[in-house]
């Protein structure tokens, strides 16, 4: 029998409507049939035990990520990634128990990938009860540090991607300290997805040693990258290089300031703000960030879209709209920037 996602499937439909019935407390049902359909479909199409069990793995440790996150909807939190290797006598990883403890301070929770050095310490600062550990399956250096060992929070992966979604995903920040290989491939994960608009826009901080680690992967990546065309100087503005845990911190609550989210409806940007703006502070952000602009639109006020129906928490709040090219996300983290000196 092949198997639809839409309602085709005379003999099987009804049995998964019955399933979601009887087992109650089912949100959002379609996509949940949705679901099932595609473990259906999988199980026709796929022989080979190993992808079976990767899809079935994969799905699992999702569902149990939603699961720990749920609670914490509410609150935002901040990612930390950094070497496991770095000694707590460093100045790298006292400057990161300071920034996440003041960052817990103010509300927020720390999200890290559990094992010691700089994710010790981020865990440390913020304490065990505003903390959350992503841990991985590795033969070293990964075994949960002793902040966050039988926490509840404590998530361990076997895959790296999964686990990667729950750094970013979950995250109104982030903020990077020096690292090897691991943590540049974390932080470059959240270039690209920043720049390509993959993820919601939200501040990357490189706190930086008195080495001039990030300074000197700045130096790099503008006579590599750049130089050659292959970033964008609008891309520049993904990013923050400081020294000072006091600047990280504001830089985050500053872009909180007046952005408050944002979504897609009808093939146009929806910028929910924290308070309105006026025509003249419309005008000037027309007037500066052209580019983002598709030619001949504007940036106009709006009421809430019925697309928005869906987040019913978000409804209140004022917001502006607009033509975004898809294309500028660097510009995009820069036009929020600006909105929010308003």
């Amino acid at each position: 029998m092949e198997l639809s996602f839409k309602h085709k499937n005379a003999t099987v439909d009804p049995i998964i409507d019955e399933l979601i019935k009887v087992t109650e407390g089912i949100h959002h049902p379609e996509l949940v049939r949705e679901m099932i359909i595609s473990a259906l479909k999988s199980g026709q199409e796929n022989s080979y035990l190993a992808d079976i069990k990767f899809l079935n793995n994969a799905m699992k440790e999702m569902r149990y990520t939603n699961k720990v996150f749920a609670p914490y909807h509410d609150r935002q939190k901040v990612t930390i990634f950094g070497s496991a290797r770095t000694d707590p006598g460093e100045k790298s990883y006292q400057d990161c128990v300071e920034f996440s403890r003041r960052l817990a301070e103010k509300g927020y929770m720390i999200i890290t990938g559990g094992g010691g050095g700089i994710m010790q310490a981020g865990n440390e600062g913020a304490g065990s009860e505003n903390s959350f550990a992503v841990n991985i399956h590795l033969p070293f250096e990964q075994a949960p540090n002793e902040v966050m060992a039988n926490n509840p929070r404590l998530i361990t992966y076997r895959y790296f991607f999964n686990r990667k979604v729950a750094f970013v995903k979950e995250a109104a920040a982030i903020a990077v300290f020096p690292g090897g290989f691991g943590t540049l491939d974390e932080a470059m994960e959240v270039f690209t997805l920043i720049q390509t608009g993959k993820t919601t826009p939200k501040p990357l901080i490189l706190l930086d040693d008195e080495s001039g680690y990030w300074e000197g992967w700045f130096e790099f990546i503008k006579m590599q990258l750049l130089g050659r065309g292959f970033v964008s100087a609008g891309d520049f503005s993904i990013f923050t290089i400081t020294r000072s845990v006091e600047e990280a911190v504001q830089v985050i609550e500053d872009f909180y300031k007046n952005y408050n989210s944002h979504r897609f409806a009808d093939g146009r940007l929806i910028i929910r703000l924290n308070k309105e703006l006026s025509d003249e502070q419309i005008g000037l952000l027309a007037e500066e960030f052209p580019e983002m602009l598709k030619p001949g639109t504007s940036i106009d006020r709006t009421a809430p879209l019925p697309e928005e129906d869906d987040e019913p928490d978000m409804l209140h709040l004022p917001r502006i709209i607009l033509h975004f090219d898809k294309y500028h996300y660097g510009l995009l983290i820069a036009f929020i920037r600006r909105l929010n000196q308003f």
